[in-house]
């Protein structure tokens, strides 16, 4: 797969008619990702060189798609180039840490339907009951669903202030602190945003929150490998990423192109989570039936030598409690999912020393 570092040194061949100096080292061309089969990138070309947007737009387009993975170019425009000479500077985006925040922990799935958000909802609540002070930020914008998990879909943040200056105020619930796009539209409504919009949101939830110090911030991506994921990639510093998958095949393949994405964009892998591992009946505890397969989760951790952290099994109660927005992890600690979390949590804790 294409490598944000190979992107960039090929399109370091665009120059500038006037000054015969490359667009990446001008500072016209930043914020390369990739993410096959699209790669985005940010152009900021001044207005004294307009008349060459035309050109540089089709040489972007013509390089990019010289790699057999990338099918499409999404171009992002920047009205406020750096000036900057220095190369390494302008092609490599700068991480910029939340202020109080210890340690961020992403939790990604390679596609939708595993779970992924029941995992990140539990493992927040489980390390605020081990005694880390924690935030959760729901970062799938087109499908925001963890308030209605916590039971707090009814309520609305409080904001103040305007434009850069604007503060949000997370809605606390089961000892978290919660920010959401659930929080800030209707239910059944529909968010139809491209690329810019959808950076400048995510932005705004990351800095433009009083999460006031926190230990911990879990992040609930969207499934896929997107604008989202790679946005949240190049913005912050992320301690470790969780993969999420279910044993099934199709899931492992999906979760192999999500955990591939974070290899490229340099975000520490913390391991895997295997949900709905195996079906145990209420009646009969002792008994587990494997109905979506068997050894996934192992066998892509293996794959990538790092660690099978949990095996979660599907329970109904974890299905019952998440409808009446109450996580399993609060309503019903003893059960095996609960205590599974519990454990992740404190392997969380103990890893980053928080």
């Amino acid at each position: 797969m294409t490598t944000v570092e190979e992107a960039s040194d090929a399109l370091s061949k665009i120059i500038d008619a006037g000054s015969k100096k490359d667009l990446i080292e001008l500072g016209w061309i930043k914020n390369v990702r990739v993410s096959s089969p699209r790669s985005i990138i940010t152009l900021a070309i001044p207005s004294y060189a307009n008349t060459q947007r035309d050109r540089i737009v089709k040489e972007i387009r013509n390089t990019l798609l010289n790699f057999s993975d990338i099918e499409d170019i999404q171009i992002e425009l920047d009205n406020t180039p750096n000036q900057s000479n220095n190369v390494n500077e302008e092609s490599v985006p700068k991480l910029q840490a939340i202020q109080g925040i210890k340690k961020i922990i992403a939790v990604s799935s390679g596609k939708g339907g595993v779970g992924k958000s029941t995992v990140a909802v539990n493992i927040a609540c489980s390390l605020s009951k081990v005694g880390l002070k924690t935030g959760l930020l729901d970062a799938d914008i087109y499908g925001p669903n963890t308030p209605s998990m916590l039971g707090v879909s009814e309520q609305t943040p409080k904001v103040y202030g305007s434009g850069n200056d604007q503060r949000l105020i997370p809605i606390s619930q089961h000892g978290i602190s919660i920010v959401s796009m659930g929080f800030l539209i209707e239910e059944g409504q529909p968010v139809i945003w491209r690329g810019p919009m959808l950076n400048t949101i995510i932005r705004q939830f990351l800095y433009q929150v009083e999460w006031n110090d926190l230990d911990v911030l879990v992040i609930d991506l969207p499934p896929g490998t997107g604008d989202a994921q790679i946005s949240l990639a190049q913005s912050v510093p992320i301690a470790g990423a969780i993969i999420v998958t279910t044993p099934q095949k199709v899931s492992l393949q999906d979760s192999r192109r999500g955990l591939a994405m974070f290899k490229q964009l340099g975000v520490p892998l913390l391991g895997v989570v295997e949900n709905m591992s195996a079906f145990i009946p209420p009646d009969q505890p002792e008994k587990k039936y494997e109905i979506f397969g068997k050894g996934g989760g192992k066998t892509l951790a293996d794959e990538n030598q790092i660690p099978l952290l949990a095996q979660i099994p599907l329970e109904i109660p974890v299905v019952f409690d998440n409808n009446k927005g109450v996580p399993i992890s609060i309503s019903d600690p003893d059960t095996i999912s609960s205590v599974l979390f519990k454990e992740l949590a404190i392997l969380i804790k103990n890893k980053y020393q928080i």
